[in-house]
């Protein structure tokens, strides 16, 4: 029987506690690898166009889900060289613009310093490219609402396992826990790790050749098409909800990059009314 650990802590990142300071928005266009990340004006929570949700208004379960999918479909895709690039914009460190954030650590570290080597960053699907099996090609593999900088070897400690409490602790990432089929993060970022899954399985419902991504309550998932655990995710949401840093980061995607945007960071609460 797994181990579940003490409830969230109530601590936020630091990134949630600090104010931006406004800046230019820089017109969207499309991204090259040698391109500067720039950045864009900070917006208040759910800072979506007034009309962005308005099919899904007052909708549940499938019917929500139905209709946040066709409303988050609408998007523009980069190419996995692209992605680099993005994610200095979209997980910089608002204390210090030459740095990134990493998922997991919490690490600071430089925008500059991604790769291969075990303490550099490189870039983490959060729903596992293997669970589906697509890879890194355009679409999926490359959707930067699931993709973050993390330290490569943790990520490589993650590898494509399921969400699920209980574990050891990383010895790299204090906070995160693992075991044979599952991994547990910080406690900062489970609220992101859990809308961030639950994104893909809206985004991508098994059209345009791309595979029909679902949660379920399962840990050790292999191959198919799933993540879970379902349960142990909503919880997360409610426990660690929507801080500056994952709005930012909605908000950059949106007017930067894809220009779709997680309805689950907008709206938690759907969450709930879709998987009830």
């Amino acid at each position: 029987m797994r181990a579940t650990r003490a409830p969230l802590a109530a601590a936020v990142g630091t990134a949630a506690l600090l104010a931006l300071s406004p800046q230019t928005p820089a017109t969207a266009m499309p991204l090259t690898p040698d391109s500067p990340a720039t950045p864009v004006s900070p917006t208040s929570a759910n800072d979506a166009p007034a009309d962005y949700y308005k099919d899904a208004e007052g909708k549940t379960g499938p019917e929500l889900k139905s209709a946040l999918h066709g409303i988050i479909e609408k998007s523009d895709a980069l190419s996995y060289d692209q992605v680099w690039d993005a994610l200095k914009a979209t997980d910089k460190d608002p204390d210090n613009s030459s740095n990134v954030v990493l998922l997991y650590t919490g690490r600071s570290q430089s925008a500059d310093d991604n790769g291969g080597g075990a303490d550099q960053w490189n870039r983490e699907h959060v729903w596992a490219k293997s669970h589906g099996d697509f890879g890194t090609a355009t679409g999926p593999g490359t959707d930067i609402h699931h993709l973050r900088p993390t330290d490569a070897s943790v990520n490589s400690t993650r590898g494509n396992k399921d969400f699920d409490e209980g574990g050891g602790e990383v010895e790299e990432a204090p906070g995160n826990h693992t075991d044979g089929d599952s991994f547990e993060p910080r406690d900062a970022v489970k609220g992101d790790v859990a809308r961030m899954v639950l994104y893909m399985a809206v985004r991508y419902e098994g059209e345009d050749s791309f595979p029909d991504l679902e949660p379920n309550d399962k840990v050790d998932n292999g191959s198919a098409p799933a993540m879970g655990r379902l349960s142990v995710l909503k919880k997360w949401n409610e426990q660690d909800p929507p801080d500056a840093f994952e709005k930012r980061r909605n908000d950059v995607i949106y007017d930067q990059f894809q220009h779709n945007r997680n309805p689950f960071v907008d709206h938690p609460e759907w969450v709930d009314a879709i998987w009830s």
